[in-house]
This record gives C-alpha cells, sequence and structure tokens, in this order.
C-alpha cells in the first residue's frame, strides 16, 4: 500500500533515530495497560477468558487446561478447542512436528503468528528458517497462560507472518517460595516422561530474587512402525523485582528434539496397506530390496520394461511385491527430524514516573537441525562395482541452522482518557540451509537416523539468507465514557530479504514493505453483562527466506527475479464484531467475521515430497471467507462445569489460477480453500474441586477437508475424537508422603476413532481423481497414560 507513505515513513525513521522514545507495548485490551497480555500468568484464575474489555475476538486459556492434558502435550492441544481453532497431529501428545498443523478462520500454520512471552517464533512451520515449534521452545509444564486471537494480533505482535489470528504463550514465573517439583508419566508405547523444577523463591539477600530450573526426559515408541521419539529439554527464569514499579527477568530454554517420521500417505495407500502401514524400519532387507529393484538397469531395458520412472509398467509381475509394497513410495527404510534450539531473552520493565511505562527485550536463538529420509531415488557411491559394499539408496537431508537476534521496544503514556502506546521490533536473522546425501552400507544400517549426520557425499545445493526485520506501531486507546471505549492506531512494517548461493545459482534481494497498516476497535459494555465489539484490521505477510517455501524455493535466478518484480506479499483485511455476555456462572461470545485474503502465493505438489522438486510460487489469486463463532462457559456447581464452541467457516478461492498464454493453470473459482474444516464442534464437562477427584471429558468434531485446489478428488471425511482425564489431589494431608501429591489418568481418542488426522503433510495437488497424492497422516488410536505428580 502506499497510502499515508510520508507519515508512515516519517513514524518510522523517528523510531529508528531515536529509540528511547519507543521502548513500549501496545494495550492487549483497550481499557487494559500496555503490558496486560504480558503480566504475570499466575494471575490468570479462570479456566477460560473469553476476552472482556477486548475490541477483538481474544480468548485466554489457563494452565489448568495445559494440566489435564497427557503429559507432554503441546499447548495447542489446549488451544483447539476454542472456537475457529482447526488442530491435528498424527501423534497422541499434539507434539510431532512434521504432523502437526493448525489453522484459524481458514488461514494455514504459515499465516498465523506465534510469540513466547513476547519473543517471536515465526510461523512453527517445519524447517522454519525464523523461528521455533512452541513444543520445543518451553515445556508444557512451566507455560502459565495461552491468548488466541482469532482474526489479527495486536499492533505490537512480533510476527511477519499473522496475516490471521495470533498465539501467545506466557511462562510461569518463580514462585515466590522455595518448593520442588517432580512428575513421572508412563503409558502407551512404551512411552515414559521425567519433569523436575526447583523454584528458588525470593532470595531477599539478592533484592528479591526469584528463579526456577526445570529439566523434561521423555521417550516414546511410535504407535506404528520401528524407532521412537524422544526430547530432552531444560528451562530456566529468573526475576529481579527492581522497587516497587520495575523488574529484570530472563530466560534461557533448552531442546534437543530426536522424531521418527511416520510415512505420509495416500488413500490408495491406506486401502491397499490399511492405516496401521507405516516405514520399513527396522526391516533393512525390505528397503534394499525395493531399492535395488528400482535401481536395476535391466528392469528399464528392452521393448517391453518392466519399469518406467521406477514404477510398474504392468508387464509381467510386478517386482516390488515380494517385498509387500506395490510402488518405492510405499514404503521407505525410515524419515527423521532432528533439531537442538538456544533460546533466551532478557526484559527490563519499569514506570517513568505516574504516567509513563516501558519494557525492552533483547532475545536471541540457535538452531541446528536436520530432516532426512532414506531415498531410493538416490544410490550411494560405488553401488553395483565389484567388491563394493555401497547400498542402493543413501540418506537425503535437507539441514538447518538460524542465528537471530531482536530487540523489541514499547511505551505506554497514560494520558487520562487518552492511553498513548508505541513501539518497534528488529530483527537480524541468519540462515543457512542446504540438501545433502549421506552414503549407507548394503549389509545393514551403517547410520542412526536419529543423529545427526557427517560427511556427506553430495550436496545438491546450500544457501546463505540474511533477513532483516524493522517494524513500528503507535496506537491511542481513548475512553470517550465509561461504557465506551475506541481504539485506532497503525503498523509499518519492512523486510529485507537476501540470499547468496554456496552450492547453487541464485543471488539477490526481495522486499516487503507497507508504511500504514491500520487497526481500529470499539468496545460498549452495556453495564448489565452485556459488551459489544468490533473492529477492523489489515496486515501484510513477508516473504520467506528460505531454498524449499517462498519466493526462493524454485532455486532458479529467473523465477526469483519474476517474483521480485511481479509479485506482491501477501494481504489480509479482516472485519469482526460481536458480543460478550457474562455473569457470576455464565461467560459467553458470539463473533462473526469477514477477511479479504488478497495476493495469495501458494505452490501445487507435483511429485512425492522424498522427491525434493523445486515449487514454483505464483500468485492464486484472491480468498473471502466469512464465518461465525460460538463459545460459551457455564459453572452448574462449584465443582461441575460445562464448555461449549461452534464455528463455521466459509473460505472460498475468489478466482483461477491464470498459466502460460492465457490460459487457466488451475480451476479454483470459487473452491473452498485446501485443509480448511468448514464447521468445527468442541464440548467439554470438567469436575474440580481443587481437593480430592478431578476429571475432564472433551469432545471433538472436524468436518471434511480438502486437500486438492480444484477439489477433484481429495476430499478427506470429517471425524469426531474424545479424550478423558481423571484424578485425585491429594489436599491437606497430614502425612508428608502424601501431602502435594496427585495423581492423573488420562486416555487420548477413547472411543478409538479410526480417522485421517493431518491432511496436507505433502502439499496441496491440483487434483487428485484417483487418490495417489501422498499427503495424508491417520491420526493415533486410543493411549492411555498416568501421570503422579509430587511438589515438596
Amino acid at each position: 500500500m502506499k497510502r499515508h507513505l510520508m507519515l508512515g515513513g516519517a513514524f518510522c525513521a523517528l523510531l529508528l533515530a531515536a529509540p528511547h522514545l519507543a521502548l513500549a507495548a501496545e494495550p492487549s485490551t483497550v481499557a487494559a495497560p500496555a503490558d496486560a497480555a504480558a503480566a504475570d500468568a499466575n494471575e490468570v484464575d479462570a479456566v477460560i477468558v473469553l476476552g472482556q474489555g477486548q475490541s477483538r475476538q481474544v480468548q485466554t486459556i489457563s494452565t489448568t487446561q495445559i494440566e489435564v492434558l497427557a503429559a507432554g502435550s503441546s499447548p495447542l492441544r489446549a488451544v483447539e478447542k476454542l472456537p475457529g481453532v482447526s488442530f491435528q497431529s498424527a501423534d497422541a501428545f499434539g507434539a510431532y512436528e512434521w504432523s502437526t498443523r493448525v489453522a484459524i478462520r481458514g488461514f494455514d500454520q504459515s499465516r498465523l503468528g506465534f510469540t513466547l512471552d513476547g519473543v517471536p517464533l515465526g510461523d512453527m512451520s517445519y524447517g522454519n528458517y525464523n523461528g521455533l515449534h512452541v513444543s520445543r521452545a518451553v515445556t508444557s509444564e512451566d507455560l502459565g497462560k495461552v491468548e488466541l486471537a482469532q482474526g489479527a494480533g495486536s499492533l505490537s505482535t512480533a510476527s511477519t507472518s499473522n496475516l490471521g489470528g495470533t498465539l501467545q504463550f506466557f511462562t510461569r514465573d518463580p514462585s515466590q517460595e522455595f518448593h520442588v517439583q517432580a512428575n513421572a508419566t508412563v503409558g502407551s508405547d512404551s512411552m515414559y516422561r521425567v519433569f523436575g523444577r526447583i523454584d528458588t523463591g525470593a532470595i531477599e539477600s539478592l533484592g528479591g530474587l526469584r528463579a526456577y530450573v526445570s529439566a523434561v526426559d521423555q521417550k516414546a515408541d511410535k504407535w506404528k512402525g520401528g524407532s521412537e521419539q524422544k526430547q530432552r529439554q531444560y528451562d530456566a527464569k529468573v526475576v529481579l523485582p527492581l522497587g516497587e514499579t520495575g523488574s529484570l527477568t530472563a530466560f534461557w530454554n533448552h531442546s534437543e528434539r530426536r522424531e521418527q517420521d511416520y510415512q505420509d500417505m495416500s488413500f490408495d495407500m491406506i486401502k491397499r496397506l490399511g492405516r496401521n502401514w507405516d516405514n520399513f524400519q527396522p526391516d533393512w532387507n525390505k528397503a534394499i530390496g525395493v531399492a535395488t529393484v528400482l535401481n536395476n538397469p535391466a528392469n528399464y531395458a528392452g521393448a517391453t520394461p518392466i519399469l518406467n520412472g521406477g514404477y510398474w509398467t504392468g508387464v509381467g509381475t510386478n517386482p516390488y511385491a515380494q517385498y509387500g509394497v506395490a510402488t518405492p513410495d510405499d514404503a521407505y527404510y525410515a524419515g527423521a527430524g532432528i533439531r537442538d534450539d538456544d533460546i533466551y531473552a532478557v526484559t527490563l520493565k519499569h514506570d517513568l514516573g505516574e504516567m509513563v511505562r516501558f519494557d525492552l527485550t533483547g532475545y536471541g536463538h540457535k538452531n541446528q537441525g536436520q530432516g532426512l529420509w532414506y531415498t531410493p531415488y538416490t544410490v550411494s557411491p560405488g553401488y553395483g562395482a565389484a567388491g563394493s559394499t555401497a547400498a542402493p539408496l543413501a540418506i537425503r537431508t535437507t539441514e538447518y541452522d538460524i542465528d537471530r537476534k531482536g530487540l523489541i521496544g514499547n511505551l505506554y503514556v497514560d494520558l487520562g482518557s487518552h492511553a498513548i502506546s508505541a513501539g518497534f521490533w528488529t530483527e537480524d536473522n541468519d540462515f543457512h540451509q542446504a540438501r545433502r546425501f549421506y552414503a549407507e552400507t548394503l549389509a545393514a544400517p551403517s547410520r542412526d537416523p536419529l543423529d545427526f549426520q557427517s560427511n556427506p557425499f553430495k550436496t545438491s545445493w546450500e544457501y546463505k539468507f540474511n533477513t532483516k526485520t524493522t517494524t513500528g506501531y503507535v496506537q491511542d486507546v481513548w475512553t470517550l465514557t465509561d461504557a465506551l471505549k475506541v481504539n485506532f492506531g497503525f503498523k509499518a512494517l519492512k523486510v529485507e530479504n537476501e540470499v547468496k548461493s554456496i552450492v547453487g545459482a541464485v543471488n539477490g534481494k526481495i522486499q516487503s514493505k507497507d508504511n500504514f497498516l491500520p487497526q481500529v476497535g470499539v468496545v460498549y459494555d452495556l453495564n448489565n453483562g452485556v459488551e459489544l465489539f468490533g473492529g477492523y484490521t489489515e496486515n501484510m505477510a513477508a516473504y520467506v527466506s528460505a531454498a524449499t517455501s517462498g519466493p526462493f524455493a524454485s532455486q532458479n535466478q529467473a523465477v526469483v527475479d519474476f517474483v521480485r518484480d511481479n509479485l506482491k506479499p501477501e494481504t489480509s483485511k479482516t472485519f469482526e464484531g460481536g458480543v460478550r455476555y457474562k455473569t457470576d456462572r455464565f461467560q459467553g461470545v458470539a463473533a462473526f467475521y469477514h477477511v479479504d485474503f488478497e495476493n495469495r502465493l501458494d505452490s501445487a505438489s507435483t511429485a512425492p515430497p522424498i522427491l525434493g522438486l523445486p515449487a514454483v510460487l505464483s500468485n492464486v489469486g484472491a480468498v473471502k471467507t466469512k464465518g461465525i463463532e460460538l463459545a460459551g462457559q457455564y459453572r452448574i456447581t462449584d465443582a461441575w462445569s460445562l464448555y461449549g464452541s461452534y464455528a463455521y467457516n466459509d473460505s472460498t478461492y475468489e478466482d483461477d489460477v491464470p498459466g502460460a498464454g492465457g490460459t487457466v493453470a488451475m480451476h479454483t473459482k470459487g473452491k473452498d480453500v485446501v485443509f480448511t474444516p468448514k464447521s468445527l464442534l468442541k464440548a467439554s464437562l470438567g469436575y474440580d474441586k481443587g481437593a480430592g477427584f478431578f476429571g475432564n471429558l472433551g469432545v471433538s468434531y472436524t468436518s471434511s477437508r480438502w486437500y486438492t485446489f480444484e477439489n477433484d478428488g481429495g476430499k478427506v471425511d470429517g471425524f469426531t475424537v474424545a479424550d478423558l482425564t481423571v484424578g485425585y489431589r491429594f489436599v491437606g494431608e497430614t502425612n508428608a508422603w502424601l501431602r502435594g501429591l496427585e495423581v492423573q489418568a488420562n486416555i487420548t481418542n477413547l472411543t478409538d476413532e479410526d480417522y485421517i488426522s493431518t491432511v496436507g503433510s505433502g502439499g496441496a495437488s491440483k487434483a487428485d481423481p484417483s487418490g495417489t497424492a501422498m499427503t495424508l497422516l491417520p491420526g493415533a488410536p486410543r493411549q492411555a497414560y498416568v501421570t503422579v505428580r509430587k511438589r515438596f
């Protein structure tokens, strides 16, 4: 956009020239101070807060809703009960990153924003170039609350991808009292998880400083196939009070994630092989056998070859059948995701007199990662030579290294009826990405797929990316009367993406920039428990700096230049409004929304993901989204509570995708947006009076979804899943071993529903009438876990 270019540019220049004048946060509500969103998570005393006082559709979930999940579950599993949130994962914990998907109001994960204590997590996608998944950023036991804004995050949110909603995660502060927490969990598929945390309490000799350190170790076999998934996490946080109004807070979190992959499936594979089919591991001989068939020149020779492009031609007996498969893509030996992360931050908060507050956060994040598959499409060097021990397959990796540093500043000024806030965010991110191949041996595997690989025999491509992000915002919250408040402001954003080739032939820069992205909202309190709210927000998503997605994914200089000169960044315009109602026993919200999503950039998959073929980014036109969201929580008694939510979303493509020479590449106009369910229904019944027995029964319905742009084939049926939690707390016991003890049992997928959870693991297709696109992952069957917690 070019509107108000001079005004927006002057504002950003002021922020950059004098950052000490703009160290602040926008109010999270139109009635609260600037740092309300980052308030101590321990202060949340409601299970779910439906956003009273907010001009946007916002909900907050407390730690209680995270604790009732099976230990080790992603906090996204707690958020999925909120209206408009579609969550999917192939494991019981919602933490297996290759399969994890979250979508809100038709926007997929890559178009949402995520932060931890204000620190950006990027778009939390697999192979993220500018962040990390929340399940690696912090252990779930250390989380205090999660705040969801379905339509648009606040102007201060540190994100360049939040065209749609924003999820903000907040860690618990260290306790004022010394205590030790120890948890142990066992369950299905040989799962175990051990968690420990020590809180120092306030140390008066150090000015009231308090801190905690925690550690967790988890391991579980896959629910089908071979090998395991495991993680170690270490968290530490320190809070030092500075007088009566200030604080200095620092955290450091370290994660070591090792995940064995499930095989991407198609409808055809599920029909032929069953939902419990997976990769060959630990059967090395089958993997070698399939690769030998695929790489045998004799199978391609003659007038009537047995194979064409690696697939059986129908001549004679299918040579793959002896290994229990029909194609070389039915199963590979194994796949895995390996990630080491360190994320840290220091935040200074203080008042400057009675009217001014500020906060300033410096942060950093380092990541080393590899995603790998055993591919039969590339042989190890020397295969077929006399006396060679080389295998007819190799390990293919996509390797990631992130080193990013940033600074976030916010300032809040209380002028009575006007609450002025302004702030900035700047980040410098170096991202190194490569595609490499590693040799294997014929007789038996010589490498562990859960280790970082070294000594490659081939590097297909290797790039260094640098992304410089600068944003600034200003906002006024105007209290016209005791009942009426209005907020208005805007954000300016500039992102510079640069790529340099190490192995490859792509170099250059692409820029995303908009100096005026407005946000306005209003809240009117009728003073009888009824509150009306509404707002309008414009946003823009910056280009992605990676070789596997975004404008550089083609790895072709001419295509990159074309994207730079002809395509525009994605933008969204969101209208939303609604009504909230709250009494002593009930709180509810009804909201409606309309979103114009323009310049949508996407690419269709043309082959199995293991081939790693580049996808060319193109503008697939606009998307129009409209819908309603309903949610309510009723406290039946002091112990019993009932919660329910329903969301209806209608997201359709507004245009066909143009092709060369005036042709139509894809007939998408009027078609439903891929991966997006129209209806989501959630309900839960809980019993909890603090001591003794407690329990929660949750039920979730997700309607059908498409994974084809033209809605030709590729429709996945809806499903209903139920989860059960029961437990007992020993409170007030005189026995020291029982005091502070808690036992909890969880059963996930209570009815053992047979369903497809993840849709789109291998991307979207133009059409799939034969059901052969490998982009589906079945959900985990019924599983059970028992957790014992003890606080000393």
